[in-house]
C-alpha cells in the first residue's frame, strides 16, 4: 500500500500543476530544459540527484513544528523526529562531528546563529575581506554581521595567497573575540590547524565556513576544521549537491563551556538556532539535506570529489596555458579565479557574452578590484556541475577551448556592453549542446 504512495503523490502533484497553473509549469519545464543544454562552471552551485527534490516534494513540508526531536512544540513529530535524528547522525558520521545541527535556513543563516549565540552587539569579528575571497556574512558592511559587530578585515597577500603571519599580526594589534576562517571566492586550500593557533593565542573563537569546500573536507581532499575550529558552518547546495540549506558542526570542542560558565557551547548553539535566530524548522528539507548527506558517506562521492578537484585543476592548467591571468597560478579546490581585466574585459561582459553561447559562470570581484560588484574585473569558475556530469581532464580542455574561443572574439563596447560574432556564437552553442548530449545530467531526461 506505500510502496508507491511518495511517487503518486509528486505525479499528481505535476499533472495538477499542468492543469491549474501551465503558465508556471512551463515556465519551471523550460528551466529544467536550461539546465539539461547549459554547461555550468558556477562555483557556487552543484546538481542535486533527483531524490533530493523528492524529498523536498515530499508532504512533510505541511508538518508545522518548533523544536528539537523528543522536544518539539506541537504534536504529530514522531515521524518527523526520526528524520531531524537520522539526518543529525549522517552529518556526524560525513564530516567526523560530535555534535551537527541540520536546521539552519542557509549557510549565511549558521553564520548569523554562531555569532549571533557568542557575541553581544559591537563585539569584535575578523573575517576576510570580499575582495580577497571572503563572504558577506564574515563581517561585510552589506550584512548584519558588519553592522552590529566591529568587523577587522584580513587580506591576501601580492601573491594572492592567504598570508598567515600578517593574519596573526593582525590578530593580535585587534583581539577580535571571533576569526572566520573560510571563503567563497579563494581558490587555495586553508591551514585551519593554523588558524587556530592564531585564534588560541589571543583568545578568540574560531569559525570555519567550509560551505564551498565541504564536499572536499567530507571526501578527504581537504583538510578537515571539525576539531581545529570551535564551530564549522556549511551551506548543503553547493559541494554537497543536496538542498538549499545550512549545517553547524562541532569536534571536540562541543562540551566546553561557554562564557556563562553553565552551558556548553553546543547547548548555547542549541537555544541559539531555536527560539533565538530561527522558528519554524524546514522538515522537508531536514530530510533532503538527510538523503544528501547519506549520499556523501559513499564511495562514489568520494571518486565525485576527486573529479570535482582534478577537473578545476585540469581547466587552471588550460586556461594559464592560453594566456589567461589565473589567480594564484592554479587551484587546490573546486574554483578557478580569472582576472578578466588583463584580457580587456570586464567580468560582466565576459559573463554574458559566455552565456549567449550556453556557458554560465560569474563575474567576481577581485583583490585589488576597482570596480563594482556588478561589474567586477574577474571571473569565477567551478567544477561541481561539470564532474556531477562525469566529465573530467579531456573535456575540460574543450571548455577552456569554447570558453577562450568565445571570450578572445567579443568586441567590448563600454565596461557592461560588447558585440560577440554570430558565427562564433552559433558554433560554440553547437559544441556545447553536443557535450551537454555526451554527458547528460543522471536522472533528470529520458
Amino acid at each position: 500500500m506505500t510502496e508507491r504512495i511518495l511517487e503518486d503523490f509528486l505525479q499528481k502533484g505535476v499533472e495538477v500543476l499542468r492543469e491549474e497553473d501551465p503558465l508556471l509549469e512551463g515556465l519551471l519545464a523550460r528551466e529544467h530544459q536550461r539546465q539539461l543544454n547549459t554547461l555550468t562552471l558556477v562555483a557556487a552551485s552543484s546538481i542535486a540527484d533527483p531524490s533530493i527534490f523528492a524529498c523536498l516534494g515530499s508532504a512533510i513540508g505541511n508538518l508545522t513544528t518548533e523544536g528539537y526531536p523528543s522536544r518539539r512544540f506541537h504534536g504529530g513529530c514522531s515521524i518527523a523526529d526520526e528524520i531531524e535524528c537520522l539526518a543529525i547522525e549522517r552529518a556526524k558520521i560525513a564530516f567526523g562531528a560530535r555534535y551537527a545541527n541540520v536546521q539552519p535556513h542557509s549557510g549565511t543563516s549558521a553564520n548569523q546563529i554562531v555569532i549571533g549565540s557568542l557575541l553581544s552587539p559591537g563585539a569584535r569579528i575578523m573575517g576576510l575581506g570580499l575582495n580577497s575571497g571572503g563572504h558577506l556574512s564574515h563581517g561585510s558592511p552589506a550584512s548584519l554581521t558588519g553592522q552590529w559587530f566591529e568587523a577587522i578585515e584580513y587580506h591576501v597577500g601580492q601573491d594572492n595567497w592567504l598570508d598567515y603571519d600578517e593574519v596573526r599580526r593582525l590578530a593580535l594589534r585587534t583581539r577580535p573575540d571571533l576569526i572566520v576562517a573560510g571563503a567563497s571566492a579563494y581558490p587555495r586550500s586553508i591551514d585551519f590547524a593554523r588558524f587556530r593557533a592564531i585564534a588560541d593565542e589571543v583568545g578568540a573563537y574560531l569559525l570555519a565556513d567550509i560551505s564551498h569546500i565541504s564536499g572536499l573536507v567530507a571526501a578527504g581532499e581537504h583538510q578537515s576544521p571539525i576539531d581545529h575550529a570551535h564551530f564549522t558552518t556549511t551551506s548543503t547546495y553547493k559541494q554537497l549537491y543536496g538542498p538549499r540549506g545550512g549545517l553547524i558542526l562541532m569536534g571536540k570542542d562541543h562540551e566546553q563551556l561557554s562564557s556563562d560558565g553553565r552551558t556548553t557551547l553546543s547547548q548555547r548553539l542549541q537555544k541559539a538556532t531555536f527560539p533565538f535566530f530561527q522558528g519554524t524548522p524546514s522538515l522537508n528539507t531536514i530530510a533532503a539535506k538527510a538523503r544528501a548527506l547519506g549520499m556523501v558517506a559513499t564511495p562514489p562521492f568520494k571518486l565525485l570529489a576527486r573529479r570535482v578537484v582534478e577537473n578545476a585543476r585540469a581547466l587552471a592548467r588550460e586556461l594559464k596555458a592560453r594566456g589567461y591571468d589565473v589567480l594564484t597560478g592554479g587551484t587546490d579546490n573546486h574554483m578557478v579565479l580569472l582576472n578578466i581585466a588583463s584580457s580587456g574585459l570586464t567580468g560582466i561582459v565576459a559573463e554574458r557574452a559566455l552565456e549567449e553561447c550556453g556557458i554560465v559562470v560569474n563575474k567576481n570581484r577581485i583583490p585589488g578590484d576597482t570596480r563594482s560588484a556588478l561589474v567586477t574585473s574577474g571571473l569565477r569558475l567551478g567544477s561541481n556541475g561539470v564532474a556531477a556530469r562525469g566529465m573530467y581532464i579531456e573535456e575540460m580542455s574543450i571548455c577552456a577551448e569554447l570558453i577562450d574561443r568565445v571570450l578572445s572574439s567579443v568586441q567590448q563596447l563600454d565596461e557592461r556592453h560588447y558585440t560577440l560574432d554570430e558565427h562564433i556564437r552559433a558554433e560554440v552553442s553547437a559544441h556545447v549542446q553536443e557535450l551537454c548530449t555526451q554527458f547528460p545530467i543522471s536522472g533528470y531526461a529520458g
